[in-house]
């Protein structure tokens, strides 16, 4: 598409230049033809004599508004009327609309009336632009009219948006069917929308000094887009660009942060009960190997550790400091380790901005850019890194290696993660803190995980993004290679007010996350528990090779509720050929139910399951299987994982692996055997259909997003 952005620029430096913050209709008319932006055929009258020859020549009929750059709200004015059908109307409409705008606002510079082609027919949709405070410059994309005003029916996607991210917002409306034409109605030119889309995307990120664009409504119809209405508002503040280091200098300084060669502990303490003995007990306790140097101004030794009274004491290089003292002490205490060029400063006090203080965590900021130090917190407990043994947390000590990644912006939330993790048997590659985010947020820890071996699946729990923007270009690349998992709090108006209060946390629109993640290949989870499960499950199931699902269960209510949370989280149920249902039916009894889901019945012996797992596992056209068991005396709990284990070993040795889940039904023992189908690599819940289904549909969500 041209684009003609000397003409665009030339008229947004006359709209400065005469103090305006918004464009006439004319203006913005100009503007979209510079960047082939349809729009109907409009001249703009200065008399009543104008507008009837200029209407006569376009064909009636026509729409005639008003044109002031006083009057950003033409309908609320009374300075739009639609229909005009013939010249003596157009006369009586311009001498009305002139009369309308100076009743509403008597000063107003008005222009004349701008006479337009009237659009007939399509379905009516809004294409727009936003600034948010995080994402910057985002698309927007909805049905016009009531639908976007009352139903809140729009999707967003950061801008530039490629024609692939506009074909996903036409479908991405509650509404979409409605696009593609419903009772007899003709579907849209989806083409022509996606066109629409992506070139205000690119005319908003070309020139970020346009805060908002609305074209509404458009006319979609089968042959064409086109915006009947244009608004464009302006703000030529100059904005500071956000700190952004370069990805190099992030992943050097991570790499010693979290991987260091020797920890210093500034409050360290030989009293129990204090968090400087606490960080001080773990690291000793955890079995780290780098150095490790206790900061006191008195002690002479600590634990059996030689104690300084500054980290300017210590002969030798220290890359991480741990902070263990009052908040008002912190200042001077990181100027010392910037002289000392420590890389990182894990914060663990409180007292900042979290509790009113913004200004003693901008001093901390501040020195920190002076001296390239980055800054962990404030007001967190620390963090984990188990594959090197470290342990900087006051919080209880945790040494089970795995390769998930997990961070939190909240202690408490941080705790439930090694509470669930102990009790789950999950093994971690690292847990960490970011608190109040004065620095290191997820777009560091993103970088550092991306290139770490020990990391499979990268899960974080979250109050607000400091830089959407900057997390949204690193995960959309992360994700393709690891699965991310967010926890995004504050997804409601109590909720963001709380995160607010909790860690000083901008919430934001709720429905521009939802939609970014999605952009990203960023998998949701909606809850602390859906974090948690899909942190343990997705990186132990093998990665899909298609779409086909089919469930086989042991009890036609489980089989009706795994096919319900199927539809909810998006995964497809196969069709049954026929001779895969004769291949079935070989093995069930002849009352049971061999379509999918496949019902081998209650009564069924071990065998049943075994033979029909097996015929799941082996047939090409099945791509993933759903369980579900009925706990019976024929085939007991354990006697069930068992075999489905076996089943799974034996066509593994084969070559053949799919993801597999399961939901078991029935006393206490399914506890146990939950436990041992997930420790043998097999998702299992007990008392739950959703949650199986749930993992699974997150590891689609990622193997799509990846490719």
């Amino acid at each position: 598409m041209m684009k003609d952005k000397a003409k665009v620029r030339q008229i947004l430096d006359a709209v400065k230049v005469g103090g305006r913050d918004a464009l006439t209709a004319p203006e913005g008319k100009l503007v979209c033809d510079a960047y082939g932006i349809a729009v109907p055929q409009e001249g703009t009258a200065t008399n009543a004599t104008e507008a009837q020859k200029m209407a006569a020549a376009m064909g009636f009929p026509v729409v005639m508004k008003i044109v002031s750059p006083d009057i950003l709200h033409k309908t609320e004015a009374g300075g739009v009327i639609v229909g005009v059908k013939s010249a003596e109307e157009a006369a009586i409409a311009y001498d009305t609309i002139i009369a309308n705008a100076k009743k509403y606002k008597a000063d107003a510079s008005i222009i004349g009336v701008q006479v337009q082609q009237m659009l007939k027919g399509g379905q009516e949709v809004i294409i727009g632009a936003v600034t948010d405070s995080s994402f910057g410059k985002l698309v927007a994309f909805g049905l016009g009219g009531v639908l976007v005003e009352v139903l809140k029916d729009i999707t967003f996607r950061l801008a530039p948006a490629s024609m692939a991210d506009a074909y996903s917002m036409l479908d991405g409306i509650q509404a979409a069917e409605m696009l593609k034409g419903v009772r007899g109605s003709d579907p849209v030119d989806r083409e022509a929308l996606a066109k629409l889309i992506v070139g205000v995307s690119e005319l908003v990120s070309d020139f970020p000094e346009i805060s908002e664009m609305d074209l509404n409504p458009v006319f979609a119809s089968k042959d064409s887009a086109i915006a009947a209405d244009v608004r464009i508002v302006l703000d030529f503040t100059v904005k500071v660009p956000r700190y952004r280091p370069a990805e190099s200098d992030v992943l050097q300084a991570m790499n010693r942060i979290l991987q260091p060669r020797s920890v210093a502990v500034i409050g360290a303490s030989a009293e129990t009960g204090k968090i400087g003995n606490s960080v001080m007990k773990n690291l000793i306790n955890g079995g780290y190997k780098g150095n490790i140097y206790p900061i006191h101004p008195k002690a002479e030794e600590i634990l059996g550790y030689k104690a300084y009274k500054s980290v300017k004491d210590v002969f030798g290089e220290i890359d991480t400091a741990v902070f263990a003292i009052p908040a008002k002490l912190v200042a001077a205490a990181l100027i010392e380790c910037g002289e000392k060029k420590i890389a990182g400063a894990v914060l663990i006090p409180s007292g900042f901005a979290e509790s009113g203080e913004p200004a003693l965590q901008e001093e901390l900021v501040a020195i920190g850019r002076k001296y390239h130090i980055r800054l962990m917190g404030p007001n967190i407990y620390g963090f984990y890194h188990t594959h090197v043994n470290l342990c900087a947390t006051f919080c209880t000590a945790y040494d089970v290696k795995g390769s998930v990644a997990l961070s939190s912006q909240s202690g408490g939330i941080g705790m439930a993660i090694i509470g669930f993790s102990r009790s789950a048997k999950m093994g971690v590659s690292a847990i960490v803190g970011l608190g109040n985010k004065s620095d290191i947020n997820e777009n560091d820890l993103l970088i550092f995980f991306e290139q770490d071996p020990n990391t499979k699946v990268i899960a974080q729990h979250c109050e607000d993004l400091k830089d959407g923007r900057a997390f949204a270009e690193v995960a959309r690349r992360v994700s393709r290679k690891k699965p991310v998992i967010v926890l995004k709090a504050g997804r409601t108006l109590a909720g963001a007010k709380a995160a607010s209060s909790h860690t000083g946390a901008l919430a934001g629109n709720d429905k521009i996350y939802e939609d970014v993640f999605k952009q990203c290949g960023v998998i949701r989870a909606r809850s602390l528990r859906e974090l948690l499960e899909f942190a343990r499950g997705v990186p132990i199931l093998p990665t899909p090779k298609g779409e086909n699902i089919v469930i086989i269960t042991g009890a036609g209510g489980s089989g009706v509720l795994l096919s319900d949370a199927c539809g909810d989280n998006k995964l497809q149920l196969m069709p049954m050929p026929a001779d895969l249902d004769t291949a079935f039916r070989k093995f069930i009894p002849p009352f049971g139910s061999a379509g999918n889901p496949v019902d081998i019945t209650g009564g069924e012996p071990p065998q049943t399951y075994k033979n029909t797992v097996l015929l799941g596992l082996s047939d090409e056209r099945i791509h993933a299987l759903i369980l579900g068991y009925w706990h019976t005396i024929v085939t007991p709990p354990m006697v069930f994982a068992r075999i489905m284990v076996e089943a799974r070993d034996e066509m593994r040795a084969k070559g053949i692996e799919k993801p597999m889940v399961a939901s078991l039904a029935g006393d206490v023992e399914v506890e146990e055997a939950a436990q041992y189908l997930y420790e043998h690599g097999i998702p299992a819940y007990a008392y739950s259909t959703e949650l199986p289904v749930q993992v699974l549909g997150a590891k689609y969500q990622w193997a799509r997003g990846a490719g």
